[in-house]
């Protein structure tokens, strides 16, 4: 079996593995990471989103497993709604209902099939996106599956300066998180010399902005890429995960506190 640091990937499994695991007892999780294929301006990969999941999701499938969760990183959901970039090379958008209905067939088959919990890790911040994730794990039993997402004001709180202000597409935040997840990705001469750009994306979509353009990042990026840090985005990744494993371990109290109450 190849394994990430006490982060097994469960495809890379054997179906007698899996079985091993599903059949001891304990809790058993899977860590789904959900992101876009979406520009990221001209310094960032288009996969930003889903690395920035797969890199906080393997963080987090540590710390479960070092609390006794049979934490797995399952394999990645690269595609979102990817309206807002709408114009630009690489804007690959699936209708929301189409990922709310795969993403629930993804945890209804990981339930059916033995997992105690199905943790969807979602780092594509576009709010019908967002909405799409959410709406996947409406209606199933409680806590068998979770939405980890810097959305909620619960845990935007706790990250950076930039992220808060909304002005963070591409920004110094999310560049710091990519050096820190896949540093040979980025363009590195090319973020040092992109001049900071204060546009929240949060304040425009408010204001009724729809997509990026309109809201003045004719580049694909906001905020201020050139401050980016290696030891910020591994700070930043630390907190995600904080986060991925809150979310989990709620949504595994919730699950055995409704088992208990219908025993």
């Amino acid at each position: 079996m190849t394994a990430v640091q006490d982060a097994p990937r469960l495809a890379e499994l054997t179906t007698e593995e899996l079985a091993g695991i599903l059949s001891a007892g304990g809790p058993s999780v899977a860590l789904v990471p959900v992101g876009s294929v979406e520009p990221h301006g001209p310094h960032l990969p288009l996969g930003t989103d889903t690395l920035i999941s797969e890199a906080a999701a393997e963080r987090a499938c540590r710390r479960l497993r070092e609390r006794g969760v049979a934490a797995l990183l399952a394999p990645p959901v690269g595609y979102g709604v990817t309206d807002f970039a709408a114009g630009f090379a690489g804007a690959i958008s699936i209708p929301a209902p189409a990922l709310t209905a795969f993403l629930r067939a993804v945890a209804e088959a990981y339930l059916s099939a033995g997992l105690s919990h199905v943790g969807f890790i979602n780092n594509h911040l576009e709010p019908e996106h967002d909405r799409a994730v959410r709406a996947a794990v409406a209606g199933l039993p409680p806590g068998r599956a979770s939405v980890a997402c810097p959305l909620s004001r619960r845990w935007a709180r706790t990250l950076s300066d930039e992220f808060r202000s909304g002005a963070c597409h591409a920004g110094r935040y999310e560049t710091s998180l990519v050096l820190a997840a896949a540093p040979g990705l980025v363009r590195r001469d090319v973020a040092r010399a992109l001049p900071d750009l204060d546009v929240s994306l949060s304040e425009g979509i408010k204001a009724g902005g729809t997509s990026f353009r309109a809201l003045g990042m004719d580049a694909a990026y906001t905020g201020a890429p050139r401050e980016a840090s290696e030891d910020e985005g591994r700070a930043l990744l630390e907190l995600l995960a904080t986060m991925i494993v809150t979310e989990v371990e709620e949504g595994l109290a919730a699950a055995h506190d409704g088992a208990r109450g219908r025993g």
